[in-house]
């Protein structure tokens, strides 16, 4: 059921009161089952579920490593996440209407994206979880590479942002779509939320970039605890792809 202060919510500029919000009952069940199929192939262990809040809007913000990172962030989450996923995913038939049914958000990444973005904040200030992936593409984890989307949403809505660092989800050496050994070990480490207050339209760039920066850091830290907590390490940069000769 919807509420008063939520409705007000969704009339602040962007509006998100005109988008539907991400289907919810599949992915609750899909979660269940998801759970049982990897954990027969994989060792997931998960470390600071409790600093994710039990209720109200919060964004996810992951490192991203490999192609299991968003089935992982979905299904293991202490809360049901409905993250920002490339477009060209949706572009694969039966992929593609799967992550629409387990509530995942079509983002293009070359352009400005006005129906993502209002489909995330519509999540957010119906008091749900969304996730994204500040580095914006698969790569080596380490949060080097950073994009402002986290940032704004935290600004926009004043959810906490929770770190997630991911490890065990690509091999030295595997590429973009590659997966783990069977029996392999994940880690998914949560970390202490960042908080900053919500600001009204318009939100100038620079209080976005400035955010974004305090962001990072509290990131990076986050993610040298998780190193220090598990032991373990990242996989390293992609590996560059092999070019033919003509």
């Amino acid at each position: 059921m919807t509420t008063g202060i939520s409705d007000r919510a969704r009339r602040e500029l962007p509006r998100s009161d005109e988008v539907a919000h991400p289907v919810r009952w599949m992915l609750y069940r899909f979660r269940w089952f998801g759970r049982w199929g990897i954990r027969r192939r994989y060792d997931v262990r998960l470390h600071g579920t409790e600093n994710v809040p039990a209720t109200g809007p919060v964004i996810m913000a992951s490192n991203h490593v490999g192609i299991m990172d968003g089935p992982l962030l979905a299904i293991y989450s202490p809360r049901p996440v409905h993250a920002l996923t490339k477009s060209e995913m949706f572009e694969h038939g039966f992929l593609g209407r799967f992550l629409l049914l387990v509530g995942q958000i079509p983002l293009h990444r070359t352009f400005s994206d006005p129906s993502a973005v209002k489909i995330a904040l519509h999540v957010l200030r119906q008091g749900r979880v969304m996730g994204i992936y500040p580095e914006g593409a698969r790569g080596s984890g380490e949060l080097h590479r950073w994009h402002h989307g986290a940032a704004y949403f935290a600004l926009a809505s004043g959810a906490p942002v929770v770190p997630v660092i991911m490890f065990g989800t690509r091999e030295p050496g595997g590429g973009a779509s590659s997966l783990p050994h069977k029996g392999g070990r994940i880690d998914i480490v949560y970390g202490e939320p960042f908080r900053v207050d919500a600001v009204p339209w318009p939100r100038r760039r620079e209080q976005v970039e400035q955010v974004s920066k305090l962001l990072q850091e509290h990131m990076q830290v986050h993610l040298d605890r998780a190193k220090a907590l598990t032991g373990r390490s990242l996989p390293g940069p992609l590996p560059e792809p092999i070019e033919e000769n003509e």
